[in-house]
């Protein structure tokens, strides 16, 4: 599963609030990984600890200082839920395209081959990055399998 980032904030003394693409805001405490990986005993320094380094729509925190990451699927799963931000359209849409395609174990390769659209595209959508035409969506969840419903609430 994609567990894109949109924000990330390193809260003292060693836990992370990262906010997610689907809208969850979570908190983990990085110390919870000092016994199995010793390396992130390093992260308690505090000048290390508040460095990390993220980008929009990464699955990965890293810290230079220690040259260690952390997957944001481990935060997103044992993490704490804390809250949700409001989403985009783009940013749900690319969150469920992502657990869909996931969820059929197709990779974004197989997928554009199905779909005959580009896969840099479908990347693009699953991090919310492009805006994709209806046409677009309705042919990449076709290729899945899954018809697009449209409500209003």
């Amino acid at each position: 599963m994609l567990y894109a980032l949109t924000d990330v904030k390193f809260l003292k003394p060693t836990t992370l609030e990262c906010t997610f693409l689907d809208g969850k805001i979570i908190q983990y405490d990085v110390s919870n990984l000092f016994d199995k990986y010793p390396v992130y005993k390093g992260l308690a320094d505090e000048k290390v600890f508040i460095k990390g380094i993220f980008h929009y729509g990464w699955d990965l925190i890293y810290w230079e200082d220690i040259d260690e990451a952390i997957d944001t699927a481990t935060i997103y799963e044992d993490g704490t839920v804390v809250g949700h931000v409001e989403t985009t359209i783009n940013q749900k849409l690319g969150f469920l395209l992502s657990k869909v395609r996931e969820e059929q174990e197709m990779s974004q390769t197989e997928l554009a081959k199905l779909s005959h659209i580009d896969q840099a595209d479908i990347s693009r959508i699953e991090l919310a990055e492009g805006n994709p035409t209806l046409k677009k969506i309705d042919k990449l969840f076709k290729a899945l399998g899954k018809n697009i419903t449209i409500d209003v609430e």
